[in-house]
């Protein structure tokens, strides 16, 4: 049994079924789970995460229990859970991106979306399942008393879930995505809505990444449930409980980060970049095609910027990385297609001989975004909305003297706004204006700007966000093993 449990969708490695049919495993990337592994070595922390893939779910039905490090995998501790694929991918595809992500992030196109019928009530059905299989998992896992630390808007309904079974252990969830206000929230038929809010009530504490978005989900408890906000000391009190609000910014370990991007193949990207750019000025973007990411409007703000700025053409380059997100998802496919058409419209206005004013990349290159924050002059973050948004702060880390040009709308910016140009990512003309701006920045205001925003970024690496959570629930570095 163990003492600390985290509970989120994807886990820590992955794995693929070869030609031969034997089983490969490859870790994942990103800084949550860089974070956490690093604190699994220090603790003793089992992670419940579900099989996302044939290979996961061949892996788990070889491994007692689900449990794969007793299966002979060095994953640490780790129980992944073979949910049916038609319940996941309801539960996943149809509820938690297609349904409460575009909540949170305030995407739908309210003329005609949402539509709450019979089909959304079954795929609600899965997303119950799916949280009730963690929900489980975890009370057969949990030692008497433990910590679990469960994550995101996957897993909403799992605390209150997990309380019914547990009643001992000490519970936490954190949502990495903003909070809809309550009349977005509010878009959601009423039974869900309430049972989403008393899902996570059902935690002794409730982290978000922002003051914005805890008081967000305060004033939707308020609205919605009626529950007893006390916004001075930071509680939410509903169905005879009390759950405390905590506000934790994940940051970037800095060291780490410099460590990855100084290697080889980050070197060997860098040189290939400077070939193809020269001594031209760079604006980097770096996304998934994500609907959020608003990349249409940050390319059509450069595309601005060129028209009102010919003094720059042959001068800068827009190098923009626009990496696959949800292709399952028709929405993306089809603005995935919308980011390369305006790309290519860009390319035909402006593009000669000797000038390429815009490179997009769409193939997934870790390595390559490394060197290109390395490069950057100008750094373009502009999401309509973003629970925090990570590569605002791991570029003035690589590039402390490039020009951060933030979305007033990325959680980022609460921590970074005093030294970002901030914009409001509908304002096309503003972007532009304010990519402009940071090209011309002087040199010394460049690198003042820059060492406080590389300080602030890293103020809060993800051992140490991982360690205030699990401090709220009363745990101790003495009780590491």
């Amino acid at each position: 049994m163990n003492t600390i449990l985290v509970a989120s969708n994807r886990g820590p490695v992955s794995f693929t079924v070869s030609e031969d049919g034997s089983l490969s495993m490859r870790r994942g990337g990103g800084g949550l789970v860089s974070g956490l592994s690093e604190v699994a070595k220090e603790l003793d922390l089992l992670w419940v995460c579900a099989a996302l893939s044939d290979g996961d779910r061949a892996a788990v039905r070889q491994a007692p229990g689900g449990r794969l490090d007793r299966a002979g995998y060095d994953t640490g501790a780790l129980r992944m859970l073979d949910i049916p694929p038609a319940t996941f991918h309801r539960a996943y595809n149809a509820v938690a991106n297609s349904t409460l992500w575009f909540v949170h992030h305030l995407l739908y196109d309210t003329a005609n979306t949402p539509h709450f019928d019979a089909r959304f009530r079954r795929e609600w059905e899965s997303y119950q399942s799916y949280n009730a299989a963690f929900a489980v998992a975890l009370a057969e896992e949990a030692a008497h008393g433990a910590q679990v630390l469960v994550q995101d808007y996957h897993l909403s309904l799992t605390p209150a879930m997990l309380r019914i079974e547990r009643p001992d252990v000490s519970i936490a969830h954190f949502s990495h995505t903003p909070w809809a206000p309550p009349e977005y929230f509010s878009l959601l038929p009423d039974d869900v809505a309430t049972e989403l809010l008393e899902g996570i009530l059902g935690a002794d504490h409730a982290g978000f990444l922002t003051v914005r978005w805890a008081e967000a989900f305060m004033d939707c408890c308020e609205a919605i449930l009626g529950a007893e906000v006390d916004r001075d000391g930071h509680t939410v009190s509903h169905g005879g409980r009390t759950t405390r609000i905590g506000v934790h910014p994940l940051g970037v370990d800095g060291e780490a980060l410099w460590a990855r991007a100084s290697e080889p193949d980050v070197e060997s990207h860098l040189a290939a970049l400077r070939d193809q750019v020269g001594d031209r000025r760079l604006i980097v973007r770096i996304d998934r095609t994500e609907l959020s990411k608003n990349i249409v409007r940050g390319l059509t703000a450069y595309r601005e910027f060129l028209a009102a700025h010919p003094e720059w053409h042959g001068r800068v380059v827009h190098l923009a990385f626009a990496y696959p997100s949800r292709h399952d998802l028709p929405e993306y496919r089809e603005y995935t297609a919308a980011v390369q058409r305006c790309a290519k419209e860009i390319e035909d206005e402006y593009a000669t001989e000797d000038w390429d004013p815009l490179i997009l990349n769409v193939n997934d290159d870790y390595p390559r975004s490394l060197a290109a924050y390395r490069m950057a002059d100008v750094l373009l973050v502009n999401p309509i909305r973003d629970g925090m948004n990570l590569v605002a702060k791991e570029g003035p880390i690589l590039a402390p003297r490039s020009v951060l040009v933030l979305s007033r709308e990325a959680g980022a910016a609460a921590e970074l706004g005093e030294d970002a140009l901030l914009v409001n990512p509908y304002d096309v003309t503003a972007t532009a204006g304010a990519l402009h701006e940071g090209l011309v920045m002087a040199e010394e205001e460049r690198c003042r700007r820059g060492a406080r925003l590389a300080a602030a970024a890293a103020a809060l690496p993800p051992h140490l966000w991982f360690a205030e959570q699990l401090a709220a629930l009363g745990w101790s570095p003495g009780q590491a093993r």
